[in-house]
């Protein structure tokens, strides 16, 4: 049985990466606006405003400067303006995935020894794994809605868009590991 959980666990992942990688979670932030929520719009352009400041001035260091920041790209001001602490929802983009992959990595140890211990390590990460997609993916819900509240087929702006069936089947196939996990660390003796 601890097989099957881990052959449905890598489908789960497996799903879950194929998700990522057809979302718009990429598109969702351009490069040259801040991340929502990090900054009031009264922020937005302090490397404009110090270029400004800059050219005004007639020393050679500031007429430097206002030439480095001219010729910056987009991505470049974008991460000279980012906070230093990354967001909730880049936290959660990191914490969901990567919890998942070390639950899997416990979950094949299980299954290889059979020791209770690494059962059960595993089982609490599935469970905080489905617990921090839940919220992502309720967060992205509301965000959608705030984005465009009249349009029911789906979300814009900032908020990153998934394909409906394959989150469904992503989170249909956690559910299944998640209970199938719990069962087989509490029938296996160790």
């Amino acid at each position: 049985m601890a097989i099957v959980v881990l052959v449905l666990w890598a489908f789960t992942a497996g799903a879950g990466f194929y998700l990522l990688l057809t979302s718009s979670l990429g598109r969702g932030r351009p490069a040259g606006l801040p991340v929502p929520g990090s900054q009031p719009a009264s922020l937005a352009q302090p490397a404009a405003t110090a270029a400004r400041a800059a050219q005004a001035a007639p020393t050679r260091p500031a007429a430097r400067r206002a030439t480095r920041d001219r010729w910056a790209p987009p991505s470049l001001v974008a991460a000279k303006q980012a906070p230093i602490l990354p967001s909730a929802r880049s936290l959660v983009e990191f914490a969901h995935p990567a919890g998942g992959i070390i639950g899997l990595a416990f979950w094949l140890g299980f299954t290889l020894v059979h020791n209770r211990a690494l059962g059960w390590i595993a089982f609490g990460l599935v469970a905080a794994t489905a617990c921090v997609g839940l919220g992502w993916f309720t967060a992205n819900t509301r965000a959608a809605r705030r984005a465009d509240p009249g349009r029911p087929d789906g979300p814009t702006g900032s908020a990153p868009s998934f394909a409906g069936r394959l989150v469904a089947l992503h989170g249909s196939a956690a559910a299944v590991t998640v209970a199938l996990a719990a069962l087989t660390a509490l029938v296996l003796r160790g």
